[in-house]
């Protein structure tokens, strides 16, 4: 559920050469942890949900990395539990389903920045904090993303984690055979391989 950064220009101030990147899914990486709650959570399983499609495209000033901005989008319907048996069959029914992400209804997850502020970091990588709208089940609201940044030449490496409530977003927690039931709370983590253009 990514878009990545679209640099703006400031009139009378020199601007360095802006990076444009495309991310590459195959070699990129969107994970969701599904944990489990309820008086019978002994009995289920915590699933991991892998992101199957999704894209964005980066704008990159190395020199006024506040310049810089992010778009993604995932596909929705594409999310997959990564586990086996009935009860990973389950999971991955109702979460995309009506009661769940409705992808039918809302086939798109987007992020987009609004602003990027640089913090410090090891050699050839950079910490940044990255505001910005999350769009999911059709409800959007603003979030802040702590991203570990590493330029190359060609490529853009970034590597991130956060949690996210489902009810902020409008989503009932599932509940898996009526007893064991998924937290509110799910846990994302992402890596984001982009190729320059």
């Amino acid at each position: 559920m990514v878009v990545l950064p679209a640099l703006g220009l400031e009139q009378g101030v020199a601007q360095a050469e802006l990076r444009h990147y495309a991310l590459d899914a195959k070699a990129s990486e969107i994970v969701v942890h599904v944990g489990k709650s309820g008086l019978f959570r002994f009995a289920g399983h915590e699933q991991d949900v892998v992101v199957g499609s999704f894209g964005g495209k980066v704008k990159v000033d190395p020199e006024q990395i506040g310049r810089s901005s992010v778009d993604i989008t995932v596909d929705a319907a594409s999310l997959r539990v990564t586990g086996r048996g009935d009860s990973a069959k389950d999971v991955q029914a109702k979460m995309l389903g009506p009661k769940c992400l409705d992808v039918a209804r809302f086939p798109g997850i987007r992020f987009v920045s609004k602003t990027v502020t640089a913090g410090h970091g090891p050699t050839g990588a950079r910490d940044i904090s990255i505001r910005g709208d999350l769009t999911l089940h059709g409800v959007t609201r603003e979030i802040t993303l702590l991203v570990r940044l590493e330029l190359a030449p060609d490529s853009m490496r970034a590597t991130g984690a956060t949690t996210l409530l489902q009810k902020d977003f409008g989503i009932t927690p599932i509940s898996i055979a009526g007893v064991v039931k998924v937290k509110n709370e799910l846990a994302l983590r992402w890596r984001f391989v982009g190729r320059r253009v």
